[in-house]
């Protein structure tokens, strides 16, 4: 039987496949198939398998895809609706209220006029048969529009409560995103280290077998390989926890490709310590803004009470005895008046209760204060570390470009056989380490800018 293979691409050719959105896929998207012919030939065959695109990601649309994915979300509309219901059976109270009452009853004794010539003039009768309709219909209420606004001023509230519960996603958010973004960082960067050791590794085991080189050199090259290799597979496996987390809080599906892209803050906190004193973009203030509206609007019902209530009322009904008591037999009738409600002497609740909403509205403000002055606590400490974590990145700039000298010399002389593998080694890994010290304060001076709009209450670009 013959065997033949068509060719594989060569590794330019690979390169070429794999090349989506701009760079290199390192696994091109096929597999290799091998078909055998009924004439005894063998052929391998690529196919083409889809494979997802690389995403980049955005924080600030993070944050909104959490927002949007939390179930909490959906009691914005219900909060309206439930509202609404309200509302429309206080407005309802606008119109005639319909009412019927029926009666049947028994007394022992009845009012008896006294006998003019010993003779009873009438006699009424002790049962009472009574069905009948009322109509209300309310002509001054002085309590309904301030009833509306109390329901309204109570959806605000409320609103505004659930904005402050749901403020509390982006800090999850950003914990986990600058997790991941972190250990991206740390991954770019020994992935050039792992090329690099393999590529030293190969040359050093040529050098062995020719009796350039003795076979330790060779051996603490993989060693080294080795363990930074367990330590990529340890920050690819917390990387993708992290993105786990943010899949779950976005509900969108986040690949262990996908990229995170440091948001561009600089304007963004420029301004935000511009109008540091006189920010108030967090969404607690306008809960403490509702807080007083609703106690305000509490208040005018409350003063509302005290005032005349006039309305209008009929009655229609059939029975015996109807308006003349003393026929006994059945019969139709009807009523209709004024009324007028009108609490005249209360002993000052009413007064009372209003001063406590007072009091009430004082207490919001004073809270209100102390939450200020906690936001200006909180942000000192991210102002010093934005502070500290530029100055380090300027000084992680002239370290990498020391280190980049050292362990290019470094590579030179260990290639001409003048300095040994673990002296080679040692310098490899402090230049990786200054690579994680950049990368690391690149994160977090990000990671603080983020911190401190997400403290003030601004949007992160």
């Amino acid at each position: 039987m013959r065997r033949v293979s068509v060719a594989q691409p060569s590794r330019a050719a690979w390169a070429a496949m794999g090349r989506t959105e701009g760079r290199l896929d390192e696994r091109p998207p096929w597999r290799l198939l091998r078909v055998l012919s009924v004439c005894g030939f063998t052929y391998s065959v690529l196919f083409a398998t889809p494979t997802r695109a690389q995403e980049t990601l955005q924080l600030s649309t993070l944050q909104r895809e959490a927002l949007d994915a939390d179930p909490r979300f959906r009691e914005f509309a219900l909060q309206n609706e439930q509202s609404g219901l309200r509302v429309r059976n206080i407005e309802v109270e606008r119109r005639p209220a319909v009412s019927a009452a029926g009666l049947i009853q028994y007394q022992s004794d009845v009012p008896t006029p006294p006998p003019v010539a010993g003779q009873l003039l009438f006699q009424p009768p002790k049962d009472t048969y009574d069905v009948s309709v009322r109509v209300d219909q309310r002509i001054f209420d002085p309590a309904l529009e301030p009833r509306l606004a109390l329901a309204r001023a109570d959806l605000a509230e409320s609103q505004a409560r659930l904005r402050v519960a749901l403020f509390a996603l982006r800090d999850e958010v950003n914990e986990a995103f600058f997790t991941a973004a972190l250990l991206q960082e740390q991954i770019g960067a020994l992935a050039a280290t792992l090329t690099e050791l393999e590529t030293r590794l190969r040359e050093t085991s040529i050098r062995v077998r020719e009796g350039a080189a003795i076979p330790g050199e060779a051996a603490a090259i993989e060693a080294t390989l080795l363990q930074e290799r367990q330590q990529d597979e340890e920050l690819r496996a917390n990387r993708g926890a992290a993105l786990a987390r943010l899949s779950r809080l976005t509900g969108r599906t986040i690949g262990p490709d996908d990229l995170l892209a440091l948001p561009p803050l600089d304007d963004a906190v420029s301004r935000g310590r511009q109008e540091l004193d006189r920010l108030h973009a967090r969404p607690e203030y306008e809960q403490f803004a509702r807080a007083r509206d609703r106690a305000a609007r509490q208040q005018d019902v409350t003063a509302a009470t005290e005032r005349p209530q006039l309305s209008a009322f009929g009655r229609a009904g059939f029975g015996k005895p109807g308006l003349n008591f003393i026929a006994d037999e059945f019969e139709t009738y009807a009523v209709a008046g004024v009324q007028l409600q009108w609490k005249t002497w209360t002993w000052g609740t009413a007064s009372r209760e209003r001063e406590a909403l007072k009091l009430q509205q004082e207490m919001v403000s004073a809270e209100e204060a102390a939450f200020t002055d906690r936001l200006h606590r909180a942000v000192q400490n991210d102002l010093a570390a934005i502070e500290r974590l530029q100055n380090a990145l300027v000084t992680d700039q002239r370290i990498m470009t020391l280190r980049d000298d050292i362990d290019r010399v470094a590579r030179v002389r260990f290639g001409e056989g003048v300095i040994t593998a673990a002296e080679y080694l040692d310098r490899s890994t402090e230049r990786l380490t200054a690579q994680f010290a950049q990368g690391r304060h690149r994160v977090e001076l990000a990671q603080a800018r983020v911190r401190l709009l997400t403290t003030l209450g601004l949007e992160v670009p």
